[in-house]
């Protein structure tokens, strides 16, 4: 059974403040093309959800954090069985301090 990947409001707001950077420094094309990128990266979980493996770093957490990496970002997420669904909570830049991923 397939599971939706559901896109929580800060991860939409971290996905469009990667776009508008991007679209910046780099163009709109460029900016279009990472943004489809992690999209795509995240419906893979549709048919695998525990495709990524365990984020370390959130660990002490009730819930079990995964993750994907598509180029420099991990996109944080967790299975919710309850509602049937895959969330995604982050999308964190791995360039970045990785105590600055507990702001989920």
């Amino acid at each position: 059974m397939a599971l939706e990947v559901y896109w929580t409001q800060f991860a939409e707001n971290k996905l469009e403040d990667i776009f508008l950077y991007y679209s910046q420094v780099a163009g709109i094309r460029t900016a279009s093309r990472i943004v489809s990128g992690i999209i795509s990266r995240s419906l893979e979980l549709e048919k695998n959800p525990l495709l990524g493996p365990k984020e370390m770093q959130l660990s002490d957490r009730i819930r079990e954090f995964r993750y994907l990496v598509y180029r420099n970002y991990k996109l944080i997420y967790w299975v919710n069985k309850d509602k049937q669904r895959i969330d995604t909570l982050n999308l964190f830049d791995c360039r970045q301090n990785p105590e600055k991923m507990d702001e989920t």
